[in-house]
């Protein structure tokens, strides 16, 4: 996973992962759905300092707000990663921004209570809305276990 690379539809915009992921998931809220035109979109969570906009250079678009900014491609559009709040040190890519997306399994879906019937995604550990902050240590530690 480390050095792997990804980038926007268009390819103006570039980045490189530098760490393994912290956990990976599915967010099945309806505006995850409609960010992608899909049934949910996909993450794989990393610490902040882990992701690197090596080409290009994203926009905000989508969620605006202090507790979360979609970056963009400003060309073609994509969604490409959130920059969470500093506190949270992490940033969430979007796995099909990686050129090779292959080995994406989510670890854990969120927003289940928004999940349109048929999506099913076969991640171990579902959460209603979004887990507690207080959940995530345990997750973390049970993502790295599963996949050491």
């Amino acid at each position: 996973m480390i050095g792997q690379e990804g980038g926007c539809r268009c390819d103006k915009v570039r980045f490189r992962i530098n760490a393994e992921p912290l956990v990976t998931a599915v967010c099945h809220c309806r505006g995850c759905q409609k960010m992608t035109a899909s049934a949910f979109s996909t993450t794989l969570t990393l610490p902040a300092d882990a992701l690197e906009v090596i080409a290009g250079e994203p926009v905000i678009g989508g969620v605006h707000g202090p507790d979360a900014r979609h970056h963009h491609c400003d060309w073609c559009k994509s969604w490409l990663f959130t920059r969470l709040p500093p506190e949270y040190g992490a940033v969430n890519v979007r796995a099909t921004m990686l050129d090779d997306a292959s080995w994406f399994v989510p670890f854990m879906e969120t927003f289940t209570s928004e999940k349109l019937p048929w999506a099913q995604t076969g991640a171990p550990h579902s959460f209603e809305k979004f887990p507690e902050p207080s959940d995530y240590p345990r997750l973390i530690q049970a993502f790295a276990a599963a996949n050491a």
